[in-house]
C-alpha cells in the first residue's frame, strides 16, 4: 500500500523547512528589506541582524531538536523491545512520518505475536501427535513382541485371533469340547542311552520342529512338550476346518514326515525311530494351572487322559482314536474299528478305531 505524505508542520520534512526560513532566508530578506527601502542605516541592519539572527537560529534548533529526540526516543522504544524489557505497543508522540514508522511498527509486532502464537500451537499440536506417535509405535511394538510369543505356540494364521482379544490374553477357565493329540517317539529311552547327549537333542529338536509346523498349519495349538512327547489340541482357539478332522489330518501328515525323516537318518547312518499317535475328543476344562510363580495355559479332564492312554496303545507308525473323534470327522478319512479296549483308570471300556493311511 502506498502512503502520501503532505508536508505541513506536523511532518519533519515540513519542520526542516521552517528550521530553514527561520535560520536564513527570513532574517536576510527583513534585512534586505529594510536596507534597500532606506528603512535603516548600514549599521543599524548589522545591530538588527545578529539578535534577528540569533532569535532565527534558536527556533529552528528547537524545531530539529524536537524531531531529534522523537528520533531517540524512537529508537530507545524498539531497542526495549528488542531487548525484551517493553511489552505492547510503543506509544509515542511525535511527527506524523515517526507517528506511522512507530504505527508500522506496533502492526509488525501484533503480526509477529500472532505468528508466534500460532508457532506455538502448532508445536503442542506436534507434541501430541509425536506422544500419540510414540504410543502407536509403544502398542505396534508390544503387539508385535506379542505375536512373536504366540508364533511359538500357535500358527501365524490363529495369531490375529488371539492378539484381537481384549488386552491379548486368552480366555478364561472354561469348559469346552476339545480334539486332543498325543504324539510320543517309540522307544526313546533305550534310543537316547545309546547315543550322545547333544545328538539326543540335536535330534528332538529337528523333530518338533516338523511337526510342531503341522500341528500349527491345520489349526492347532501347542499345549507342551513333556520329554519325547508332543501334546496339542485342536477346536481351543476358533479356526477354521472341523477339529477332529485337523487333528486326524496332522497325525497323517505326523507319520508320513517322520518316516521321511527316518529314510534320511538311516541314509547318514543315524539312528531311526518311530512315533505313535493318540487322539481323543470331548469335554475339557481349559485355562491357566500352576502357582503364582509358573503358570501353564492348559487343558485338564478325561478327555486328555485317554487321549494319553490311546498314545500308549498305538504302536509305531499307528494313529488311535476315540470314538468321540471317530464319531466327529466328516468320512474323509481311511478308518477301520479297533473295537473295545481297557485302558488304565476307566472301568469302561473304550472304543477306538485305527487311521488307516
Amino acid at each position: 500500500m502506498k502512503s502520501t505524505y503532505r508536508r505541513d508542520y506536523k511532518t519533519i520534512g515540513g519542520r526542516m523547512l521552517i528550521a530553514l526560513l527561520m535560520m536564513a532566508i527570513i532574517p536576510y530578506l527583513a534585512l534586505v528589506y529594510l536596507f534597500v527601502y532606506n528603512e535603516i542605516t548600514l549599521t543599524q541592519t548589522a545591530v538588527l541582524f545578529a539578535p534577528l539572527a540569533l532569535f532565527s537560529v534558536l527556533v529552528g534548533y528547537s524545531l530539529i531538536r524536537r524531531s531529534a529526540d522523537n528520533v531517540f526516543h524512537l529508537s530507545r522504544e524498539t531497542e526495549m523491545l528488542e531487548s525484551g524489557r517493553k511489552n505492547g505497543p510503543i506509544q509515542i508522540n511525535a511527527e506524523r512520518e515517526i507517528n506511522e514508522i512507530a504505527s508500522h511498527f506496533n502492526s509488525l509486532i501484533n503480526k509477529l505475536e500472532k505468528m508466534n502464537r500460532k508457532n506455538q500451537e502448532q508445536a503442542m499440536q506436534l507434541m501430541v501427535y509425536s506422544r500419540d506417535l510414540a504410543l502407536s509405535y509403544q502398542k505396534t511394538k508390544q503387539e508385535e513382541d506379542l505375536r512373536n510369543r504366540l508364533s511359538r505356540y500357535v500358527g501365524s494364521h490363529l495369531v490375529e485371533k488371539l492378539v484381537s482379544t481384549k488386552d491379548g490374553a486368552l480366555a478364561e477357565t472354561e469348559r469346552r469340547e476339545v480334539t486332543v493329540l498325543f504324539a510320543d517317539i517309540r522307544s526313546f529311552t533305550t534310543l537316547a542311552e545309546r547315543m550322545a547327549a547333544d545328538a539326543v537333542v540335536l535330534m528332538l529338536n529337528q523333530f518338533f520342529s516338523v511337526m510342531v509346523d503341522m500341528v500349527f498349519k491345520n489349526n492347532g495349538l501347542l499345549d507342551k512338550f513333556v520329554g519325547d512327547q508332543l501334546i496339542a489340541v485342536f477346536g481351543l482357539v476358533d479356526a477354521t476346518g472341523n477339529p477332529a478332522d485337523n487333528a486326524i489330518r496332522t497325525a497323517i501328515e505326523m507319520q508320513t514326515a517322520t518316516e521321511e525323516m527316518m529314510k534320511q537318518r538311516g541314509g547318514a547312518g543315524l539312528d531311526v525311530f518311530e512315533i505313535g499317535i493318540g487322539i481323543n475328543t470331548g469335554q475339557a476344562i481349559i485355562g491357566n494351572i500352576g502357582s503364582s510363580n509358573r503358570m501353564d495355559y492348559t487343558v485338564i479332564g478325561d478327555c486328555v487322559n485317554v487321549a494319553a492312554r490311546l498314545e500308549r496303545l498305538a504302536k509305531g507308525g499307528e494313529i488311535i482314536i476315540g470314538e468321540k473323534t471317530y464319531l466327529g470327522h466328516t468320512d474323509i478319512f481311511n478308518i477301520e474299528s479297533r473295537g473295545e479296549i481297557y485302558v488304565k483308570n476307566k472301568t469302561e471300556p473304550v472304543v477306538c478305531y485305527n487311521i488307516l493311511r
